[in-house]
């Protein structure tokens, strides 16, 4: 275990609007704002988008199982953001319902928002932290600088 303590800085609402692609909307108001390091939670609908569900075995590093859906669901997240190489870099984990139907997993790709996401993003200040690709474990895991 690695750790470092730090303070919550600016603190950010979001609309994400009907159509817009919301990891590439949390991507844009990181690069907009200079944001290094944030936690943020979601709730709304999205309405087409792609999650991994788990690996396919318990074997590092993953060969991942992916779901992509093509109808609207509701949506309730927590994630973070960290930069990797420079560049933002969204981790979201969310749970996806549509009436009986739910899911949990890692929100990938594209993902466009159906009617509405509203976030709270809390930048994270007092430490620096970067994503770092791990070749032997398949992931970028936050490494503090």
């Amino acid at each position: 275990m690695d750790y470092r303590v730090g303070q919550i800085g600016r603190v950010f609402a979001v609309r994400i609007d009907h159509g817009e692609d919301l990891l590439e909307s949390l991507k844009k108001l990181a690069s907009i704002e200079n944001i290094q390091t944030a936690t943020f939670v979601l709730i709304g609908a999205i309405g087409t988008g792609n999650m991994v569900v788990g690996p396919k075995v318990n074997e590092r590093p993953p060969n991942k199982v992916w779901a992509s859906f093509e109808q609207a669901h509701e949506v309730v997240g927590v994630g973070n953001l960290l930069r990797e190489k420079g560049e933002p870099v969204i981790h979201l984990h969310a749970g996806l319902g549509r009436s009986d139907s739910m899911r949990i997993g890692c929100i990938r790709k594209e993902n466009q928002v159906f009617m509405v996401i509203e976030a709270f993003v809390y930048e994270l200040t007092g430490f620096e932290a970067e994503r770092v690709w791990n070749e032997a474990e398949g992931y970028s895991p936050i490494t503090f600088k």
